[in-house]
C-alpha cells in the first residue's frame, strides 16, 4: 500500500513539473500578435504594382504627413510625351550649370554595375545599377513632378520618370510597385516606389539614370555613391564630358566602371605568357630525368626543343623548358 501511494505521488509530481515547465515557456500573447504581424508583412510585391491603395501605404510609412505638395514648379514642355527622352528635337545648350545641392540618395545600396558601354551585350548602359533587395524603398532624388509611371517588358520593367525643378529628369527602373502616379509632385527623399526585378533584369536592383534634356549623364558625375552624397553643390553639364565620372571618392567610380564594362576574357587569354627558361644538360641526364626535375612531360620537352624521344643528349647542351 505504501509502495502504491509512493508511485501515485511520483506521477503527480512529474505532471506538476511538466505543467510548470509548459507554463514557463509559453509564448506571451503579445509576442504571438507581433510574430503574426511580421509574417503577414512578407507580401509578394510583384502583384501590387497597381496604384490603388498606394496613398494608404504612404500614410502608413509617413504618418501625419501631407503627401500632396503644391509648391513644386517644373518646366512642362513636351510633358505629354510617353517617351523616356521627350527632347529629341530640342535645342540643347552646350553647357548648363545645374544646382544639385538639395538631393536625396535614390536608395541605400552601392553601385553594382556602372555607367558605360557594355561590350559583352553590345549596348550602352545609360545609368548605374544600385544594390537593392526585393521591396526596398526607392526615393526621389530631387524635388519635382512625376512625368511617367510605365511598364517596358524588354527594358526598364516597371519604371518612374520624374522631372525636377533643377531641369534634370531621373529614371528609376526594374521596380515592383509604384508609390506615386503621373502629375504628382514630390520632394527630394519622398518614397516613390519599391525595388524589384522586372523587365530586362537578372536580379533585384535599382537602375538609376540622370538626364538633362535627353542626354543621359553619368550619375557618378553628380553622386558620390560610396559616401552617399553629391560631389559638389553644382554640376556643370557639358556635351563633351557628360559621360565622364568624377573621381573624388577614394574608390573612384571610373575604376569601377572600367572593371564592370571590360569584356569577359577566357582564362587562357587572361593568363600571362611565361618566358621559356633554358637549362644545361648535365652528365648522366636523360630526357626523362630533365622533364621530371622541371615538372614537364617528355613529350612537351621534345616538342619545345624540336627533338625526338630517341635523341642523345650531350653534357653542356642547352634545352628550353616552356
Amino acid at each position: 500500500m505504501k509502495s502504491k501511494l509512493s508511485t501515485i505521488l511520483t506521477i503527480a509530481l512529474a505532471a506538476t513539473i511538466s505543467l510548470s515547465a509548459s507554463a514557463q515557456y509559453k509564448l506571451p500573447e503579445i509576442h504571438k500578435k507581433e510574430q503574426s504581424g511580421l509574417i503577414a508583412g512578407q507580401v509578394n510585391t510583384k502583384k501590387q504594382i497597381k496604384a490603388q491603395g498606394n496613398e494608404n501605404y504612404l500614410n502608413l510609412i509617413l504618418p501625419g504627413q501631407n503627401n500632396s505638395i503644391e509648391n513644386v514648379d517644373v518646366n512642362e514642355s513636351n510633358w505629354d510625351s510617353q517617351s523616356v527622352n521627350p527632347y529629341k528635337d530640342s535645342n540643347v545648350p552646350d553647357k548648363k550649370v545645374i544646382n544639385v545641392s538639395e538631393f536625396a540618395m535614390p536608395c541605400k545600396g552601392t553601385v553594382t554595375s556602372a555607367y558605360g558601354y557594355r561590350p559583352q551585350f553590345s549596348r550602352m548602359h545609360r545609368g548605374v545599377d544600385l544594390r537593392a533587395s526585393m521591396g526596398d524603398t526607392i526615393y526621389a532624388a530631387f524635388d519635382g513632378k512625376v512625368r511617367l509611371t510605365r511598364f517596358e517588358k524588354k527594358g526598364y520593367g516597371y519604371y518612374v520618370v520624374i522631372r525636377h525643378t533643377n531641369e534634370l529628369e531621373t529614371i528609376y527602373g526594374h521596380l515592383s510597385r509604384f508609390l506615386v502616379k503621373p502629375n504628382q509632385t514630390v520632394k527630394a527623399g519622398d518614397p516613390i516606389a519599391l525595388s524589384g526585378n522586372t523587365g530586362r533584369s537578372t536580379g533585384p536592383h535599382l537602375h538609376f539614370e540622370t538626364r538633362f534634356m535627353g542626354y543621359a549623364i553619368n550619375p557618378a558625375a553628380i553622386f558620390d555613391f560610396d559616401n552617399k552624397t553629391v560631389h559638389t553643390d553644382y554640376y556643370t553639364f557639358n556635351k563633351s564630358t557628360y559621360q565622364d565620372a568624377r573621381d573624388y571618392s577614394p574608390n573612384a567610380n571610373k575604376v569601377v566602371a572600367e572593371q564592370r564594362t571590360a569584356p569577359v576574357k577566357s582564362k587562357a587569354a587572361a593568363a600571362p605568357q611565361k618566358a621559356a627558361k633554358k637549362v644545361k644538360v648535365k652528365k648522366g641526364d636523360s630526357l626523362a630525368s630533365i622533364a621530371h626535375r622541371h615538372g614537364v612531360s617528355v613529350d612537351k620537352l621534345c616538342r619545345d626543343n624540336g627533338i625526338s624521344k630517341k635523341a642523345k643528349l650531350k653534357a653542356g647542351q642547352t634545352l628550353k623548358i616552356g
